[in-house]
């Protein structure tokens, strides 16, 4: 069978247990397998138990060990339909329509969405990203807020909210995040940031932006002084959207498909998590463009699943890193 074009299609590709171990095999090691213990090549493979064993240290090893993969039960004939789904739909795919559609748990199939979700991240494990930008691109910097409104909350609630920070207005409550558009390259970064500080929000312009670039934001007091290493141009939206070529509704546009991927298809996400939900969010918006396809996108992500590990304790704020990063609760 040809590269599958549909999901129908992709389903039946990989209803075979042994395709989809070739399949993880071959974007894993392109050159062949390697023993992930001492990096000696060509194993042996056990198809009864569909296993390599290294010629040289005789340890045994799976295609699952050493990513995303590795410890579920789950076979991969489930896994790959449903890293077909979430790699797919433009608004996502909840956990209870992949428990429904391939037969575990919802428990089960959060706990899959999010480690899939880790095989979407650009950045993890592979060092720094290169630097957008450029002399000839342009590059829209803007922030938004993501949260529910505070006259949806339980009256006790918005009172522990005030007490917190003195006032139940504005931002309140809310998870912030910082997004960057480089326009030429159509490539969006956006990250969840602790507050809308000058230092905070400048610190991952320099990190991410080239120097010289062309930088777009509004009138927000925590973008000024950035004439110095940019060409910087301010959009005052008190008085008008777009100036020319200056403007942030790129960006714009990328928080209302979050926004809306949120509200329509995960209905709650804890702060915690927003990160994850994120990273999602900003593959299928950077690899929806031609030559892209379904299965290229399926392709690229099954190509980042090794060396990344999210256990259930991790993910849940059950381990002491975890715990040293969770928001604190209201």
């Amino acid at each position: 069978m040809e590269k599958p074009k549909t999901l129908l299609e992709a389903i039946q590709h990989f209803s075979d247990e042994q395709v989809c171990i070739d399949a993880v095999a071959k974007m894993r090691w392109p050159d062949g397998p390697e023993c992930p213990a001492c990096l000696a090549k060509k194993p042996y493979y056990l198809k009864t138990q569909k296993r390599f064993k290294c010629r040289e240290c005789r340890r045994q090893f799976s295609v699952k060990l050493g990513s995303i993969f590795e410890d579920s039960p789950i076979p991969l004939q489930k896994w790959l339909p449903a890293m077909w789904m979430i790699t797919n739909c433009k608004n996502g795919v909840s956990s209870w329509e992949i428990h429904r559609a391939i037969g575990i748990t919802q428990k089960s199939a959060w706990f899959m969405l999010h480690r899939l979700r880790l095989a979407m991240k650009q950045d993890y494990g592979f060092g720094p990203l290169n630097k957008i930008g450029g002399p000839e691109n342009k590059v829209e910097v803007d922030e938004s807020f993501f949260g529910g409104k505070m006259k949806n909350m339980h009256r006790e609630k918005r009172a522990r909210y005030a007490a917190v920070t003195g006032h139940t207005g504005g931002a309140t409550g809310k998870t912030i995040v910082v997004g960057l558009l480089d326009r030429e390259a159509r490539e969006v970064r956006a990250k969840v940031v602790p507050d809308t500080k000058r230092e905070t929000l400048q610190a991952e312009i320099f990190k991410n932006v080239k120097f010289g670039s062309a930088v777009y934001t509004d009138n927000a007091v925590p973008y000024d002084n950035l004439s110095w290493k940019y060409i910087h141009e301010v959009v005052d939206h008190s008085q008008e959207y777009v100036r020319g070529q200056v403007h942030t509704n790129g960006l714009e546009n990328f928080w209302s498909l979050f926004k809306r991927h949120l509200r329509g298809t995960y209905v709650a996400v804890e702060p915690f998590h927003l990160d994850r939900y994120l990273d999602e969010q900003v593959f299928r918006f950077n690899n929806r463009q031609k030559p892209m396809d379904d299965y290229a996108r399926f392709e690229k992500v099954l190509g980042q699943v090794a060396n990344k590990r999210l256990t259930y304790a991790e993910l849940t704020g059950k381990t002491e890193d975890a715990r040293t990063t969770t928001p604190e609760p209201f």
